[in-house]
């Protein structure tokens, strides 16, 4: 059985209030790959590169356990490209460049030994490629996660809409679930959100941590306080892969391992904010993650006399 993220892979160049980088390597899945990889080692990748994309890059892939059969790479033509710039507050930013390249035709192929998928991680893609993803599934996977965005839901609602009802669990930020429901109240947006289809629903809130909602169940998860946040790109992948790739592990699908997984999820999102890109989440040791999980639980627990 096999944890399956489709996604992208890029270059980012990155511009935020404690520095800047030149192309660096970032993309849905790189995140969201190595993110599941500390907890589950049988995590496929399907995404779509140019031949600019470092061979170094896949061999770190492999080295963390990742099977790169799923990832293409396109002679002759460039990886997807970001570049974006950070406010001071790092909760907005604005885009200075946009190159789809090999992304503008992907055509997400799933090799035959990916077909024991039990756990799959659809990223940020558009909502016909996510189908087309789950329909090439001889057997329907025990757990689909999805994650999408606002600029899908301004130009491709209804085949969002159908996405939405495909999938297990839906993973969006709170400006994301206000405009997806028309509700201001995250509870009231939730109740909306889940009557689309899926069983659960993730509301990320960023520095203020993250939701969990199923049926008439709430599950409300701490941000840890970071002294220094260098650049917040990567984060939600991060979680979302930490987040499968916890749930893989244990491999029950429940309210109580989602409350736990979110926590998981929640520690490597705040390791890879501490640096640029992938940098810090690409060596961790299993202590610091430990340690890391320890933090959140503290932040929470309390008694009353």
């Amino acid at each position: 059985m096999s944890l399956v993220v489709i996604g992208t892979v890029a270059f980012d160049a990155i511009e935020t209030p404690f520095g800047k980088t030149d192309k660096i390597v970032g993309g849905a899945a790189t995140y969201a790959c190595l993110a599941a990889a500390y907890f589950y080692d049988k995590v496929k990748i399907v995404a779509v590169a140019g031949d600019d994309f470092p061979q170094s890059e896949i061999k770190n892939f492999n080295d963390h356990h990742v099977d790169t059969e799923g990832l293409q790479i396109k002679k002759g033509e460039k990886s997807f490209f970001w570049s974006g710039k950070y406010h001071n507050d790092m909760n907005s930013r604005d885009t200075l460049a946009t190159e789809l390249n090999v992304l503008a035709d992907f055509d997400p192929i799933i090799p035959e030994n990916y077909q024991d998928c039990e756990f799959l991680m659809l990223g940020n893609l558009t909502p016909k490629i996510q189908q087309t993803v789950i329909g090439r599934f001889k057997t329907r996977p025990k757990l689909v996660v999805m994650d999408t965005m606002n600029f899908w839901m301004d130009i491709a609602l209804n085949d969002l809409l159908e996405t939405i009802k495909m999938v297990d669990v839906l993973t969006v930020n709170d400006a994301e679930a206000r405009q997806l429901s028309g509700e201001y109240s995250l509870v009231k947006a939730a109740r909306k959100i889940l009557a689309m289809g899926p069983k659960y629903l993730i509301i990320k809130k960023g520095e203020h941590g993250a939701l969990l909602f199923n049926e008439d169940k709430i599950f409300a998860a701490p941000a840890l306080p970071l002294a220094d946040v260098f650049d917040p790109t990567g984060a939600g992948d991060t979680f979302a892969g930490g987040f499968i790739g916890y749930m893989a592990k244990v491999g029950t699908v429940s309210f109580n391992n989602m409350k736990n997984a979110i926590i998981f999820g929640s520690a490597l999102a705040s390791f890879c904010v501490e640096k640029f890109g992938t940098e810090k989440i690409r060596n961790l040791t299993q202590q610091e993650i430990a340690a890391r999980v320890q933090e959140f639980v503290s932040l929470s627990k309390f008694e009353i006399e």
